[in-house]
């Protein structure tokens, strides 16, 4: 046992201090989100709208993340990731203790989509600094370790934020939310200022490539999107099918869900520090992860039998924990042959259009089609990303070629 954790800590080898006070900032930011989980039960139960009204809201918070994510990227090509870091952060916290006294329709609308714009700037300037912070051969376990964070940090939200509610009230949540984004913005100027941080890959490209002219980015963002809306369906429609068609109840949800994030926690890292160390593109990673992930879906209706759930669920598992770290590790090497900002919004803002149409178009395909259908359509689905990812693979082994 003694070995094995010392092999485990020895796959976080190498990381510069840099990197460990972006995740430990990123793990403030995201534990203190705990007004998100709570959102729709905060709008029906408090505020009183309606179903309708809800799916209008979280239509401008899809809209605000992806014209923030646009923003962000724009601005840190111009200002530098730092800044907009610190303003973002700050920013963010002012909007979340604001926004508790939004009480009509069209006032929540507008602002919840300010404060995710201002929050999702944050997005393409975190992976900037990532890269600027990380060397080289260190870049795919930095945005692990990002990973990570994120991972503890919307485990731990929920249960806190959930304690906040029981205890205080809904506007403790904001008060909550908006304070640990500014205490995240502190911490960020206290230990990650420019004179005083030491950069280690800082490349800038003398004759930018736009990356809406990328095409191969284009056909890895086109993958990401679809993507995206794949993986999406476990937390939206899956939950439905495990309480609808397999009868679990809540607990057993929250088990089978919280075995994903058991299994990142324990196994990413070091799966990571393998893979990097095999002779696998990054393209043919994210091609595995994404045959995994269309798989989970595909043993879905092969039995009725209860424990193919946590097969599934362990296929998805893997394939996020190998599809995700090195689809990002691929677009910040990307990044490097034009503003690195530009391509960073546009590899967040493919997850963000995920959001906006990922969760409601399974809710519909469910509602009309049934369960079952809708993986095979998701599964049709994942074979597209499958085949997009390949052709993005042959074609940049064909450009190393020429």
């Amino acid at each position: 046992m003694k070995t094995l954790f010392k092999s485990y800590l020895n796959t976080f080898a190498g990381l510069s201090k840099a990197v460990w006070w972006l995740a430990l900032i990123t793990l403030i930011n995201r534990a203190g989100t705990m007004v998100i989980p709570f959102l729709s039960l905060y709008l029906t139960q408090s505020l009183h709208f309606n179903l309708k009204d809800v799916g209008w809201i979280m239509s401008a918070f899809g809209l605000g993340s992806v014209v923030g994510s646009w923003l962000g990227g724009k601005l840190t090509d111009r200002i530098g990731y730092y800044r907009v870091m610190v303003f973002s952060l700050w920013g963010t916290g002012i909007l979340f203790i604001a926004l508790q006294f939004a009480s009509t329709f069209i006032g929540f609308c507008l602002g919840i989509f300010s404060v995710m714009l201002v929050a999702d700037m944050f997005r393409p300037a975190i992976f900037v600094a990532l890269s600027a912070y990380s060397k080289p051969e260190n870049k795919t376990r930095s945005v692990t370790l990002i990973r990570l964070a994120i991972n503890l940090g919307f485990s731990a939200g929920p249960a806190l934020g959930g304690l906040i509610i029981t205890t205080l009230d809904y506007s403790g949540l904001f008060w909550v939310d908006g304070v640990t984004c500014i205490l995240a913005a502190v911490v960020l100027i206290n230990v990650l200022n420019p004179k005083s941080t030491e950069v280690l890959d800082d490349v800038k490209a003398e004759s930018p490539v736009s990356a809406y002219k990328d095409k191969a980015f284009i056909i890895f963002l086109m993958a990401m999107v679809l993507f995206g809306v794949i993986f999406l369906q476990y937390f939206s429609t899956m939950p439905l099918y495990y309480k609808e068609a397999h009868h679990l109840s809540e607990l057993e949800i929250g088990i089978l869900l919280g075995l994903n994030g058991l299994v990142i926690f324990i196994f990413e890292m070091p799966l990571i520090k393998w893979l990097e160390n095999t002779r696998h593109t990054k393209t043919g990673l994210m091609l595995l992860g994404a045959v995994l992930t269309a798989l989970s879906f595909v043993v879905l209706n092969l039995t009725s039998w209860v424990g193919i759930l946590i097969i599934g669920m362990l296929f998805m598992t893997f394939g996020e924990m190998i599809a995700f770290p090195f689809s990002n590790a691929f677009a910040i090497e990307r990044a490097k042959k034009g503003n690195q900002g530009e391509y960073m919004a546009l590899y967040s803002i493919s997850f963000s259009i995920a959001h906006i149409f990922g969760h409601n178009a399974g809710m519909q395909m469910t509602d009309y089609l049934g369960f079952n259908n809708t993986w095979h359509i998701i599964t049709v689905l994942g074979s597209v990303c499958v085949f997009l990812l390949f052709i993005l693979k042959r074609n940049l082994k064909l450009a190393e070629q020429k």
